[in-house]
């Protein structure tokens, strides 16, 4: 049974207007750009898929950034590595807060875009800068990874899906020119345990779920994880943070019984104290996937 089976189907479900105008601009803008920068959660690199972007970029080059590498243990780094190597991807880490791998990422834009300018050269023409499109879900850090490219704050970013509304052009250098696009997500989030995983990562708006049966969910999900994947996971983090075990109860049991022992009762001050701890790394770095084919025995020989 998967966990979105034990908080019932349709528990999220989140498609406002700007999203799907900003679906219809970016199309658009496709046209013109030569790489399309993907950025996606580290700690959901499957989840922050988003299932049309191969059909929208067509061969355009595309490098795929994972962003808030701060996030996730050394060892899920290496398994996630490993997984789109074999699947002949190789995959950018970074830290766009702090500005780790940013660096990388200009470099492999513009050594990605340098068969744009040697086609114009083939045809007697000036070269021209590399155009580039940042594309990913809400909230995964595409705003903040143009800032850091730039070296200075000139896109808005903040804590909460959905800021940037409008595509804009930003020039980087005179070799690379960055379109920042509105984060998009699909226009229908079928896959529940995917919709939960961007939820509890605040990775879409919070209009869309309760946050009792998210955190609730959250709980059995790194129970499940501790069951099968403990390697790439702190042991006993919600122990650890809040001098209450978890393996006893149920996700929904476990919201009861923090409220109790730390919140007077309210329940959704603890559902809410649960996601926001894991959204800031106060419960560890771990991720909330690794590939499917990994299994237990191999995460031992990996970590």
């Amino acid at each position: 049974m998967s966990i979105t089976e034990n908080y019932k189907l349709n528990l999220i479900q989140w498609y406002p207007g700007h999203i799907a105008k900003a679906e219809r601009q970016l199309k658009e803008q496709l046209k013109l750009v030569d790489v399309v920068l993907e950025v996606r959660d580290a700690r959901i690199p499957l989840s922050t898929n988003h299932p049309q972007v191969s059909e929208w970029i067509g061969d355009k080059a595309r490098i795929l950034v994972m962003n808030r590498l701060d996030m996730i243990s050394s060892p899920a780094r290496e398994l996630w590595t490993d997984y789109f190597r074999a699947n002949n991807e190789v995959p950018i880490f970074t830290n766009a807060k702090q500005g780790k791998g940013v660096n990388g990422v200009a470099k492999a834009a513009q050594s990605a875009g340098s068969a744009v300018n040697q086609r114009r050269k083939e045809r007697g023409m000036l070269p021209r800068a590399i155009r580039a499109v940042v594309i990913g879900y809400p909230n995964v850090g595409k705003s903040a990874l143009i800032n850091r490219l730039l070296g200075k704050r000139v896109v808005q970013s903040a804590a909460r899906p959905g800021v940037t509304r409008a595509l804009r052009w930003v020039r980087i250098s005179k070799e690379l020119q960055l379109l920042d696009a509105p984060g998009v997500i699909p226009l229908k989030l079928d896959n529940q345990e995917a919709a939960l995983k961007l939820a509890i990562c605040d990775d879409i708006g919070e209009a869309s779920y309760d946050n009792q049966k998210v955190a609730a969910a959250f709980v059995d999900l790194v129970g499940e994880m501790q069951e099968n994947a403990s390697e790439v996971l702190p042991e006993n983090p919600f122990l650890s943070r809040y001098k209450l075990e978890s393996t006893a109860y149920t996700g929904e049991e476990y919201i009861y019984a923090l409220a109790e022992h730390k919140y007077q009762g309210d329940v959704e001050r603890s559902a809410r104290a649960i996601l926001t701890d894991y959204r800031k790394g106060n419960l560890g770095q771990f991720p909330l996937e690794v590939p499917e084919s990994v299994n237990s025995e191999q995460l031992a020989v990996s970590s």
